[in-house]
């Protein structure tokens, strides 16, 4: 989906220093040189914007080209399978068979979490009376089975008028996530809405009908706050609203969740631009300016520390596969510490 305009800060040589430093302490086997070999970045269009500022910075201090793509998550996933990319980037965690078929080739990945993200729903502002929205109100209106039309359909004291849904296709992970959190299957929807391949697209539609109910990443609805009304969310505790700090420490769930990188094991021992380029992105300096550069929510320096100890120490496999959507990932990774 189309990524919100990047305020790149470059960042320093000391900070390049400090990554490229910790490359050569503990950080397993010494790659077979391939210094300034092209690294391959492809997934999800949320995550973009992040991996992009940080290629950005690395490319202005570094010989290595790094290129990076916004296919969605499903098709990254696909192209990491097949080998076409170093890492793979997520909206939502690895799938099962995803996972089966990665081992079926003999293919190693280390997962690590990039940064923290809510899922917004998002309204227009010329909607004023939808004050909060419960994910079981989320669900009677987006379930495959719904029959449901009209917002009075769902509580009666909402407007006898059309609810128009819109959102994104489901080659995206933020499709994928929405769907097993609030219909526990993406199979489990309805395709009657305004499928969008761009997050621009969903920002048009939203924005101009107050009778319009959509969901985006948190970035993209902070950017477009003047087109789109964030509305806060009851999972059964009372609305909350998607903020940096609700996000960050778990308490809009079940609709936080981390952004994710699945990076190729044996390709780090071979390549060493690969592992350059890994070493700099999950720096707890570099990492924050990223995801503060592309409006995300940066992780705590020990969970930084934590996925560079992965990397390290080559700890493959997934943390968050299975897990329940909206499990806080350091409650995840404390059971790996």
């Amino acid at each position: 989906m189309t990524a919100r305009p990047l305020v790149t800060g470059l960042l320093s040589s000391v900070t390049l220093f400090v990554a490229l430093a910790s490359a050569g302490c503990g950080s397993g086997p010494a790659p077979k040189g391939n210094t300034g070999v092209a690294v391959n970045v492809d997934g999800s269009n949320t995550v973009y914007p992040i991996m992009e500022a940080a290629a950005s910075a690395h490319r202005a201090l570094s010989k290595t080209p790094v290129t990076v793509g916004k296919a969605g998550t499903g098709a990254g996933m696909k192209k990491f399978i097949a080998g076409e990319i170093d890492i793979a980037d997520a909206s939502r965690p690895i799938k099962k068979d995803e996972d089966v078929k990665l081992k079926s080739i003999g293919k190693t990945y280390i997962e690590v979490a990039i940064a923290y993200d809510g899922l917004c729903i998002v309204v227009s502002p010329k909607n004023t009376w939808l004050k909060s929205i419960t994910v079981d109100q989320l669900h009677k209106i987006w379930d495959k089975s719904s029959t449901v039309r009209k917002w009075n359909e769902v509580d009666p004291t909402w407007p006898d008028a059309e609810i128009k849904l819109v959102g994104p296709t489901s080659a995206h992970g933020t499709y994928e996530y929405f769907n097993e959190v609030v219909n526990k299957s993406g199979k489990n929807t309805r395709q009657d809405y305004s499928q969008q391949a761009e997050y621009d697209g969903i920002v048009g539609v939203v924005g101009r009908d107050e009778n319009a109910l959509g969901y985006m990443g948190f970035s993209y609805a902070e950017l477009n706050a003047d087109k789109v009304r964030v509305i806060p969310v009851d999972a059964g505790k009372g609305p909350v609203t998607p903020t940096k700090d609700s996000i960050l420490e778990g308490s809009y769930a079940p609709f936080s969740r981390p952004l994710l990188l699945y990076i190729d094991a044996k390709a780090l021992d071979t390549k060493e631009s690969l592992l350059e380029f890994a070493q700099f992105v999950l720096d707890p300096k570099n990492a924050v300016q990223a995801v503060t550069d592309a409006g995300y929510v940066p992780l705590p320096d020990d969970l930084y520390e934590f996925a560079l100890d992965r990397l390290a120490k080559r700890t493959v496999g997934s943390l968050t596969l299975g897990a329940a959507p909206g499990t806080p990932y350091r409650d995840l990774a404390a059971k790996k510490a």
